[in-house]
């Protein structure tokens, strides 16, 4: 099936004026044919005229989570996937997955997955059940470390976590050979896992760069969590590929990201939430998050001032984020870093999409790309307000309309 649309458009780097965008669908795929210079033919036309509407790439949200409880009744955080089959926590994965690509996510990627996640994402690729492209990466955690803190003591069913450079290069074989799309490490403590402190050392230098050369053999990138001033420092020097939170990265080495062309994914909103002691946190983990973001704004907007490369990353796992709440993250990422709507537009998209590894394929529109695109009313690379979900109109993921509606 062959379509068109014309509107203004915008393809992820600089508006292209009235644009007619012409795409095909064919088996489990859509892409773009051509961007060409808008007409009065025979396809799509937004009711109101080109004035009215804009076509911008799908966002790409580089750090979610989605396993996490989606039902309208409500669960505690921390106890419900200790008690919830894993059968039951992949439809809630999903729903998660399918409320962010109808919030104008086409993509997203989870950093912190195991067999549940590569499971949706392959029948997400096989066109089994319908969902955003999802990006799935595993877990290089020590024992008593950030992400294996998430699980009391005396429980048996434990995530694996590995100790000492041997084990550590295991691990990450493990994954590859279970099908993960990279690795994710913590390089330092974080806030809602239980009984931590994001000053805690993760993993010594000799793990971290076992970790990060084995999976650089295997050609995947490694995400860093890392909050603190040391945990940023031990992944420069290691050779990660993008950090995650990088709250308290100080001036220098800010240039030194910026140097290196290192992205970093900011997760704004739930450390926030968090701070504010909203949705349940415990004092503990409001206390932690607030020492975390007392001098966070200053920081990154030095940052941001020395040419960090930041992305869209929210941390969304359905609870403290929800998967609906990208855009509100966006509109925040351009308050405190002070971007133009365009350079923080273009950190959801095109920049995101470099982040994950995939500049050459997504966050852009154009001829072979994939046809993964938003229809917006207003301009929001212009002004970033329009930005929001009440002016969402239709999401169009692999070619085919998942939200909102379009005139037949």
């Amino acid at each position: 099936m062959k379509y068109s649309l014309t509107a203004t458009l915008w393809n992820g780097v600089e508006e292209r004026g009235s644009s007619t965008l012409d795409w095909h669908v064919d088996g489990l795929d859509g892409v773009i044919d051509t961007v060409r210079a808008g007409d009065a033919g025979t396809g799509i036309r937004m009711p109101g005229g080109d004035a009215d509407y804009s076509i911008i790439p799908g966002l790409i949200d580089t750090h979610v989570h989605l396993v996490g409880n989606a039902a309208a009744t409500p669960a505690d955080f921390l106890t419900w996937p200790l008690t919830t089959r894993p059968e039951e926590q992949t439809l809630h994965g999903l729903a998660h997955a399918v409320e962010a690509m109808r919030g104008g996510v086409t993509t997203v990627r989870d950093l912190a997955a195991d067999d549940i996640q590569f499971s949706l994402r392959r029948a997400i690729d096989a066109g089994v059940v319908t969902g955003p492209r999802m990006l799935a990466y595993g877990v290089v955690n020590m024992t008593a470390g950030h992400s294996d803190l998430f699980i009391p003591p005396a429980f048996a069913l434990r995530k694996p976590v590995a100790d000492g450079p041997d084990a550590c290069r295991a691990l990450v074989r493990h994954w590859a050979r279970s099908g993960t799309d990279g690795i994710k490490i913590p390089v330092s403590g974080g806030v809602l896992s239980v009984g931590d402190k994001s000053a805690w050392r993760n993993y010594t230098r000799a793990e971290i760069a076992a970790i990060v050369d084995e999976a650089h053999a295997f050609g995947m990138l490694v995400a860093a969590h890392a909050h603190t001033e040391a945990g940023i420092q031990v992944a420069l020097d290691e050779g990660i590929d993008s950090i995650e939170h990088g709250t308290l990265m100080t001036a220098e080495q800010a240039a030194a990201i910026a140097a290196k062309g290192i992205t970093v994914a900011p997760t704004l909103l739930i450390n926030e939430r968090i701070a504010a002691g909203e949705n349940g946190v415990s004092a503990a983990q409001s206390e932690k998050a607030q020492e975390l973001v007392v001098n966070r704004n200053r920081l990154m907007r030095v940052a941001a001032d020395s040419g960090v490369d930041f992305v869209l990353g929210t941390d969304a796992n359905g609870h403290h984020v929800k998967f609906g709440d990208q855009m509100e993250e966006v509109r925040l990422m351009a308050a405190i870093f002070g971007w133009s709507a365009e350079r923080v537009l273009r950190a959801a998209t095109s920049r995101a999409a470099a982040a994950i590894g995939r500049a050459s394929t997504l966050g852009m529109l154009a001829e072979g790309r994939p046809a993964d695109f938003l229809v917006m009313r207003g301009r929001p690379w212009r002004n970033i307000d329009d930005l929001r979900l009440e002016n969402l109109v239709a999401v169009v993921s692999r070619g085919r309309l998942v939200g909102g509606s379009l005139p037949a």
